[in-house]
């Protein structure tokens, strides 16, 4: 059984992935087919583009991609950081990204544009293999496939595919923490979670979620979990019978505590990244929250308070605005409550630890956004959610569901990419 464990099949089936290995080179050759097809749609968006927007040349594929927060992007990894108060400011972007990309425009003679792309672009194939890699060995084949597909053809996965943001970064970092820890590789999840945590506003999920891990190993170690490979089976609406793994209980995990050792604490490393990032920010500016301060600012109006939390200016604009925009915000909201309603899969799939994750992660813009905007990236973090639903979707009696629900995907990203590259606000 592989660490973590795998998913035994229900009779039929083809049997654990955890037996081969997972099938790298065809998922970086789908990536690379639609990583093509995303640019030459954004390529195309960048011809029709807003007037306020910068013109971009027919074939500048990367100048396709620079809209909206890449602008804050590139000049933080071309200046650094600045704060006014009251004002909207660069500090409001967390450094891993912007920094990694300043790093990599030394390569190229201070080349932001191009060193932004490259590491978009680089993390975003390292975050699709990564995922393939974790997901390979805890489902069935069918199900593993549909969730590679699932992640790659997500309507908001265009950050993964170029665009000058910090989501396949991120995203590539939170996979692989989890991945070494899997590997009790402690201290070096705990490094490259720091790097998560100092990335954006939801890394705090990825330390939560590798210490409740860390403890659910010492749970399962505890009780043998990994000597019983399934539990009871649970009919599911076709008439087969659907495995779940064994699952400690949060009695186990409490009484699993006293058993940590010292270098189960390596993953409490990842807490150093957020820690370095607010204590620059109070030694700089005087405010060690200002990433969260700054949101507050004209034209971001994304401070807390039961307006935020209650979600007024999402109803305001289904009454009084545009029908468009409330289409695009209704999606996000969509996707957002369906991976809430996964959560519940995700934790008899995967366990606690991803659960904690995928709970912090969607709580947060679910809590911190006014209009749902921005939450449709946000679900892209949470993979263990798409695992999930693609895990729904492999077992689901109704076969169409999934050949129809990938395409209606395709079609979202494809859209959302060109909206995307004219400047519109999509997420």
């Amino acid at each position: 059984m592989s660490i973590g464990g795998t998913v035994p099949t229900a009779p039929g089936d083809v049997g654990p992935v955890g037996r081969a290995r997972p099938p790298i080179p065809a998922v970086l050759g789908a990536y690379a087919v639609v990583g093509l097809v995303t640019t030459a749609v954004a390529m195309i968006g960048a011809a029709h583009r807003r007037p306020t927007l910068p013109p971009v040349a027919t074939w500048d594929w990367i100048g396709a991609w620079l809209t909206g927060d890449a602008g804050w992007y590139q000049t933080i990894a071309a200046s650094g950081y600045s704060y006014t108060p009251g004002q909207q400011s660069s500090i409001a972007f967390f450094p891993t990204y912007p920094m990694t990309v300043r790093a990599v425009g030394w390569v190229f003679g201070g080349d932001v544009r191009l060193a932004g792309w490259l590491v978009a672009v680089a993390a975003g194939a390292g975050a699709v293999v990564a995922f393939t890699c974790w997901v390979w060995s805890r489902l069935p084949r069918s199900a593993a496939i549909t969730a590679v597909a699932l992640l790659m053809l997500y309507p908001y996965s265009f950050f993964l595919y170029g665009a000058m943001f910090s989501d396949s970064t991120f995203l590539v970092l939170a996979i692989g923490a989890f991945l070494l820890v899997e590997r009790r590789m402690f201290v070096l999840a705990g490094f490259v979670g720091a790097l998560a945590t100092a990335g954006r506003p939801v890394g705090v999920a990825v330390a939560i979620g590798l210490v409740v891990r860390v403890i659910e190993l010492r749970a399962e170690a505890r009780r043998d979990l990994s000597s019983r490979p399934v539990t009871a089976a649970v009919s599911d609406r076709a008439g087969s019978d659907r495995w779940w793994p064994a699952r400690p209980g949060l009695r186990d995990l409490l009484r699993a505590v006293p058993d940590l050792r010292w270098r189960d604490a390596g993953v409490l490393v990842a807490g150093f990244g957020l820690a370095a990032w607010c204590i620059y920010l109070w030694t700089t500016f005087g405010d060690p929250l200002a990433f969260s301060t700054v949101q507050a600012a004209p034209g971001w109006n994304q401070g807390g308070g039961p307006r935020t939390w209650l979600k007024f200016d999402y109803f305001g604009t289904l009454l009084y605005r545009s029908p468009d925009l409330s289409v695009r915000l209704t999606a996000q909201a969509l996707m957002l409550l369906l991976a809430l309603l996964l959560l519940r899969r995700v934790w008899r799939l995967f366990g606690w630890g991803y659960l904690a994750y995928a709970l912090v992660v969607l709580a947060i813009p679910l809590i911190g956004t006014k209009d749902f905007m921005g939450t449709g990236r946000y679900v892209l973090a949470a993979f263990p959610a798409i695992a999930a639903g693609a895990h729904v979707l492999a077992t689901t009696r109704w076969r169409w569901i999934r050949p129809v629900l990938l395409t209606l995907f395709a079609a979202g990203l494809l859209v959302a990419t060109y909206f995307h590259s004219i400047g519109e606000p999509v997420t």
